[in-house]
């Protein structure tokens, strides 16, 4: 059953281990404080709800108030081992004990006082423009439009526009560029400028082209942070998430080497189409990059 609620949440296309940010407190529930751990904190952390709050039905009636028409629960779960003294030969043992329990957040309620919900802190630090990185976005001339503040980070081709949650929740400054570069490269592919999409029709997750393409937006994510200087910081979370598409393409070395080339080609796009030419800096980074395979 666990297994199978993983699978729903990457077949809806999210993956919640592969979030540098925190829009939000940790899940938990509202009523005990306890934040959820293991696979619930995981799986109710992939729904990107605005608040981290859940409660069972009983907990919201309790509290006054009611679920909203149409709000759908989700499942967590309880286990423990529970001890017991056995009757013949007095010895203390254990047995496992699993319960299954339907949570509503905080949002599909309504009818409770207000003064009975805990207020939802985002992660927040004084974040620091990297000048190397701002250079790139501020003179890229066909950029699309990139909007803040939003719950999670993704590019839609049908309005060319990039979604990014707000840069003081990414724990680390290179975090916030790092997921941009990488939802930029998904934008190089559009029809209007390198059409790369035509070439991976089938946008179903965890197909051969879908995974083809997370390849070349974390690998042109990668290359954009080696030449600005912060593939340090952002390089061991790339190498899982390329690792982790890999394993879906049966770690086949050509399509690394095909999702290199368009990844180069994604990169060199950005940089041909700047208004103002790379710096001396820029160019000598990038003439230094040696990617091998």
């Amino acid at each position: 059953m666990v297994t199978n609620l993983i699978i729903d949440r990457l077949e809806a296309g999210v993956v919640p281990w592969q979030m540098p940010w925190k829009a939000g407190s940790l899940p938990r529930n509202m009523v005990s404080k306890k934040a959820y751990r293991g696979f619930n904190f995981w799986y109710l952390l992939s729904f990107n709800f605005q608040r981290p709050y859940f409660l069972t039905f009983h907990q919201i009636k309790n509290l006054g108030g009611s679920v909203k028409k149409g709000a759908k629960s989700v499942q967590v779960i309880f286990w423990k081992f529970n001890e017991y003294e056995d009757r013949d030969s007095g010895e203390q043992k254990k047995i496992p004990m699993l319960r299954y329990y339907r949570v509503f957040n905080i949002d599909d309620t309504e009818g409770i006082p207000a003064n009975k919900i805990p207020d939802s802190e985002t992660h927040d630090h004084d974040f620091s423009p990297i000048e190397a990185c701002e250079n790139i976005l501020s003179n890229w001339q066909d950029i699309p439009k990139i909007e803040s503040g939003k719950s999670q980070a993704c590019y839609f081709p049908l309005l060319d526009t990039v979604h990014m949650p707000d840069p003081r929740t990414f724990f680390k400054d290179e975090g916030y560029y790092s997921t941009l570069f990488h939802e930029l490269t998904h934008s190089t592919g559009h029809r209007k400028r390198t059409d790369r999409h035509s070439l991976f029709p089938n946008h179903t997750f965890g197909s051969k082209d879908y995974s083809q393409e997370e390849l070349v937006a974390e690998m042109g994510a990668a290359y954009l942070c080696g030449i600005t200087g912060i593939e340090n910081t952002t390089i061991d979370n790339s190498a899982a998430y390329i690792d982790s598409w890999l394993s879906k393409l049966k770690s086949d070395k050509k399509f690394i080497v095909q999702a290199s080339t368009h990844a180069q080609a994604a990169v060199d796009y950005i940089l041909q189409n700047q208004s103002v030419p790379g710096s001396p800096e820029l160019v000598e980074a990038e003439e230094s990059l040696v990617f091998e395979f």
